[in-house]
């Protein structure tokens, strides 16, 4: 699969989750965003672990459970908070700096130098969504904005460790994402039970809408995410996370009868735009360590060819006129060097050849 195929896939992670508001005001019972967390985390992580069927092993059991604490255990949480303590989009403000922050860990954690372009581009995207969603507000919580940036920082974190550690050999994102979504589901769940107490009781409205969130927004999105962290570079990967606070503005003007002014159209543009600068020019993911030194290991053994120490033994031959005289035994020194001169003229170069 080419690298345009897999850009357009791994944004389908983010546009699923741009209808997760829409989901939760119309679908789900308010004030739950914990145990919608655990629901949309722990049966979609079960799922990907029956179709896997691989467990982790070895250091990918501490592995997993920082990745899933950092990419869902800590993110869903966090986001809830900031959602419902900060005003009008500013939690989706927030949450587009994360390619900055992605690009600043990615210099620290993978070694990837920085550029103007990154950081230009993470800058221009993060104004274009603040354009979309940031509304006209009173004073801000502290509390919601330390969730919001904690959240992104949380998510951004993992993104880049999940580069980082790549995957165990044998191990595709299947059973990598059901590993994160477990893990990130069972450490909510103590949380969502001893702050929020039981399950809510749940319609078929509300079973439909968590068996989205479950399966298509949560499975099969953060399949699709992990995925793309593995074949295209981190920066690459966050710098598609502004199109989800664009797809929720357009589900809400499409299905939920929010108007769109001409600011926040212009602010649309200028999102997309450097959305898809961040993916236009951007360098392909570094080669990892253990396969340049696999690499290495073959090129360096074909090269050498080393002159045999242990030759077959000499072979007598017969003559018909006296007794059978030793063969002479093959020698084991190198082919003489040739040299060949290159160049014309005094200053030519002589320059040696073993073939």
């Amino acid at each position: 699969m080419n690298r345009s195929s897999t850009i357009v896939l791994t944004a389908l992670a983010p546009i699923s989750w741009g209808t997760t508001y829409a989901v939760t005001t119309q679908f789900l019972p308010p004030d739950r965003p914990l145990f919608t967390g655990l629901l949309r985390a722990l049966p979609a992580g079960l799922v990907l672990l029956a179709l896997a069927r691989v467990l982790p092993r070895g250091a990918w059991w501490w592995k997993a459970t920082v990745l899933g604490a950092l990419n869902i255990g800590a993110f869903f949480p966090l986001l809830f908070l900031s959602a419902y303590r900060l005003p009008g989009g500013m939690a989706a403000v927030v949450g587009s700096i994360g390619p900055l922050i992605v690009v600043g860990l990615s210099a620290v954690l993978l070694g990837q130098r920085p550029t103007a372009r990154s950081v230009l581009t993470g800058t221009v995207a993060a104004f274009g969504v603040s354009l979309v969603v940031l509304k006209a507000a009173g004073a801000l919580d502290p509390v919601g904005v330390l969730a919001a940036l904690a959240s992104t920082a949380s998510m951004s974190t993992g993104t880049v460790l999940t580069k980082r550690w790549g995957r165990p050999d044998g191990v595709g994102p299947l059973a990598l994402t059901g590993w994160q979504l477990t893990a990130g589901g069972l450490l909510i769940a103590p949380v969502a039970f001893l702050i929020e107490g039981a399950p809510p009781a749940l319609d078929a409205r509300a079973i439909g809408g968590y068996l989205y969130l479950a399966l298509a927004n949560t499975a099969i999105a953060y399949w699709l995410w992990f995925r793309g962290i593995g074949r295209l570079s981190a920066t690459q990967v966050t710098f598609l996370g502004p199109l989800s606070p664009l797809t929720a503005a357009i589900v809400g003007w499409a299905a939920l009868g929010q108007t769109l002014t001409p600011l926040q159209l212009a602010g649309m543009g200028v999102a997309f735009g450097a959305t898809v600068a961040g993916q236009i020019g951007a360098r392909p993911p570094s080669v990892s360590v253990r396969e340049v030194a696999s690499r290495g290991n073959t090129v360096t053994q074909r090269r050498r060819r080393p002159w045999p120490t242990n030759p077959a033994p000499a072979v007598a031959s017969r003559s018909p006129h006296g007794p059978a005289a030793p063969a002479a035994a093959p020698s084991t020194a190198p082919p003489p060097v040739a040299r060949r001169r290159t160049g014309s003229g005094r200053g030519a170069a002589e320059s040696v050849s073993t073939g």
